[in-house]
Formats: C-alpha cells, structure tokens, sequence
C-alpha cells in the first residue's frame, strides 16, 4: 500500500545517540516500512514518513525561512573557509615550486625550467625513458610542433581535441599524449607532471605493461618507438605524417632506414643498418645480410662482470669499448646455432661478424645488465666507464672511408640507470643534459648535477648524439 505522506521527503534527524533505534539510516516509518526520507518527531521520537501520531509535523521550515537563512549562512561560512585554505596552500606552493627551481650558476640565480613526472605506481620504468627522450633535441622538437591530433568528427571537426577516459578505447593516440607530455616537460610552469592520460593509452595498445608492476626500461623504450612509428605512418588531421616530414628536409635528406614500411621521424632520427657476416667454415661460403636497428644491446664482457665499482682494484675498469668491441668481434657460433648452409646443404660450424653499415642521428646502445640463471633473471652490477664526449664509431664501421670523421662522433644526451637487483624490483632514474646543464630525473624530483656524478652511474641505456661539425675534437 502506497503511504499517503511521501511528499515529505527532508529528513531531518538529531544526533542518533539520544534515540534507542541507533542511527538515522537504520530507521524507517511504521506505517510503510520505508527507510527512504524518514523522518522524526521531536516530540514523541516516533519515526514516519510525514504525519505523527502526537500530530505535531516535522516541517522543512518556518513560514519566515529562519532555517534556510541558517543553512545559507552556514555554507558561506564554509565556502569562505574553504576559498581561504585553497588560496593559502596554493601560495605555499607557488613559493616551494619557486624555491625549488632556483639554483645557483656563477653566482647569479637562475631558474630550473625542467619538470619532474608523477609516479602513478612503479612507472619510475616510463619516466626515465620520457626525461631521456625529451632531451634528444631534434626528436622532442618534431613532436612539440606537431598540431594537435584530432580524435572526434561531426560538430568538433577541425578543431584541437584532446583525449579523455571518456571518449572510449578507440580513440586513442599515443602520439598525441606523448606529444602533450613532451610539451608539459620543459615549460617550467609546474614542479612535476602526471603522465596518466599517457599512462592510460599505454595500456590500451601495450598490454604487456598494464598493471602497477615493475617493467624493463628498456623493453618499454622499443614498444613506445615502434608503436609510435606505426602510428606517425598512418593519416593526421587528414594529412600523410609522411608528407610531413618530407617537409623536414634535415630529417629525410639523409633518412635511409626503414623499419616495417615508410620512414618516420623514429627511424630518421634513431634509425641505423647493421650487417650481418655469416662464414661457413667448412665450405667458406659468405652470407651477408642488412638489418635495421633503432638501438644496439651489448653484453658485458664475462671478464668483467665480478667488477661492481670504478675504484676496485682486481683487474682494468670494463669500459663501453670493450662492450662495442665485443659486440662486433668475430665470433664461432656454438653447435645451438649451426648455420644453415645453401652450398652445403645442410647446418655446419660458422663465424658472425656484425658491422655497422649506417650510423644513426642518435645511437641509442643498451648494456644487457639482466641475464638468466636457472630459473631467475639476474643482474649485472659491473660498471662500465663511458664517455660524456667524442664516442668515436668510425672503427665499427663497414665503410669507415665513406663517411667524414664528423659523422663519426657522438656526446652523451642522457643515460637511464636502473638502481636494485633484479628487473622486476628496484628503481628507475634518468640523467640528461639540457642547454649544456646535467640534470637528474627521479619521477617528480628533479636535481641540478654535475659531469662527475654522470661518469660514476651504472648505466643502463645510454643516448648518444652526433656531433656537429663545428665541435671539439675530443676522442674516447
């Protein structure tokens, strides 16, 4: 039966200690059973939805509104409380972020225009990769410049749009948050960013790295560059990504590196050709083959790998020669991986030589910390000395006369360094230089350092970038 007194629907309760049926949600009327909107007469403490049996009413309020007056009052009184607390705590910050980001050079103040990133759960992995990324100059400036993506049609055609949780799985772009995070990095105006949206579209189209687990760095690296490869070949705006950058001419003039279709600001930028030399030893029949490559993964030489820090004594410092050297010496392939000889006929002993037969604009080289033993993944803690300046590549090379000694040098942009014992624990920070200042990236925190401090760093991914011609001549 439908109770006659539901238009009364305020429910006005005194505090539930003074009334034996305990608090107001546990309350309901007598007459319907109802528990929605129930209300208490002040004078007998039955509960209804309306009408009492003393037949005093319980009414919104007085016929001059003195109790609207009252509520009015008391939420200003909050707002303002609440306006005041807001305008103090963002002026505290406002000072701290100041304060933080002034440091002192030649002994005059200047500002920090760098930005830390939030971590949104053991994605110190991700952060480290974007600091490192978004100080490669020539790689950063092409995405910054980038119009914005447009993710929507009909009423919002032509204009910048920008993605949202709520505008569904298919309409991500991981090219347009990257660029938006790229963007929010270097404008100083905030103390750290939160790369969530990006965070978000990882997880929709990388689902190896959903969850708040610990991942490689550099795995992470080679999915964003190949995910992003394939998407900078697809339409944009309406307009071929290729045909843009066509119109970068230093970009595709010297481009010739193509991974899985047309060239992109990826390959051009990080883009290298290896050979691949297989002899067969016992017939002498030479197979040669070209790979692309957007980085180079080095091992640690065994001889090295007992070496843990730059000043121990046992033994000469493994240095990132000696893992360049090791990666493009000749070596026997074991009786796992017998060469499938087309003279012979059937798999016989071989050597492989690895030549570089196009160098990058941007080398990125990886040192293989992470091995297998039995059934755990562990790590190498040798420290490997690498140059902050004049990487020379040119004795790598296949045709080391073809190309000019300026070409062959490269200066450290960043390095990622990966702090704890094992790939799936431990923790993730980035050193990179910026307008010829060192900074350190550790998620939201990020310092000023010096080259002395780079130099002792167990490097995990190291980025090099060529020199122009008209710097020093400095070796490795």
């Amino acid at each position: 039966m439908e109770c006659p007194h539901l238009s009364f629907s305020v429910c006005i309760a005194p505090d539930s200690a003074k009334f034996p049926n305990g608090s107001p949600s546990s309350w309901c009327c007598s007459v319907c059973r109802s528990n929605k909107s129930p209300w208490v007469c002040l004078t007998c403490s039955s509960v209804h939805c309306g009408s009492y049996r003393c037949d005093d009413f319980v009414v919104n309020d007085t016929k001059l509104g003195l109790v609207q007056k009252v509520r009015e009052h008391l939420q200003n009184l909050e707002n303002s409380a609440f306006t005041a607390d807001r305008h103090r705590k963002r002026k505290l910050l406002e000072n701290s972020s100041l304060n933080s980001k002034l440091l002192k050079v030649n002994g005059s103040t200047a500002a920090i225009c760098a930005t830390g990133l939030r971590n949104l759960g053991n994605t110190c992995f991700m952060n480290a990769i974007l600091q490192s990324l978004s100080n490669i100059e020539q790689f950063c400036c092409y995405f910054k410049e980038l119009p914005a993506v447009e993710l929507r049609n009909g009423k919002t055609a032509g204009r910048r749009t920008y993605h949202t949780r709520s505008q569904g799985d298919n309409n991500v772009s991981l090219v347009e948050e990257f660029r938006k995070t790229l963007c929010a990095l270097w404008q100083g105006s905030q103390t750290a960013f939160s790369p969530e949206s990006l965070f978000y579209v990882v997880w929709k189209i990388m689902p190896n790295f959903r969850g708040y687990q610990q991942q490689d760095a550099h795995e992470f690296m080679r999915y964003l560059l190949d995910h992003l490869h394939l998407e900078l070949q697809g339409g944009f705006n309406g307009v071929s990504r290729s045909a843009i950058l066509q119109e970068n001419s230093a970009l595709s003039a010297s481009n010739k590196c193509c991974i899985n279709g047309a060239s992109t600001v990826v390959t051009a930028i990080f883009g290298g050709i290896l050979q691949n030399e297989v002899n067969c030893l016992i017939c002498g029949t030479e197979s040669r083959k070209f790979d692309p490559f957007l980085d180079l993964s080095l091992d640690i030489p065994s001889q090295f790998r007992n070496k843990r820090s730059k000043n121990q004594e046992n033994g000469p410092v493994c240095s990132l020669r000696d893992c360049l050297r090791s990666f493009t010496d000749l070596e026997e392939l074991d009786e796992t991986e017998l060469y499938m000889c087309h003279k012979c006929k059937k798999k016989q002993k071989s050597t492989k030589k690895f030549w570089i037969q196009k160098l990058p604009k941007v080398l990125c080289l990886h040192l293989k910390r992470f091995h297998w033993t039995a059934y755990l993944r562990n790590k190498v803690d040798t420290y490997v000395e690498f140059p902050l300046r004049g990487l020379d590549m040119k004795c790598y090379l296949l045709e080391p006369e073809n190309s000019g000694p300026e070409h062959c040098l490269y200066d450290l942009a960043a390095v990622v360094v990966h702090h704890g014992s094992g790939v799936g624990s431990g923790h993730y920070t980035a050193y990179a230089t910026h307008e010829g200042r060192w900074f350190h990236f550790n998620d939201s925190t990020v310092t000023l350092t010096d080259e002395d401090t780079v130099v002792k760093a167990k490097a995990y991914i190291l980025f090099y970038v060529e020199r122009q011609a008209k710097a020093g001549s400095d070796k490795l």
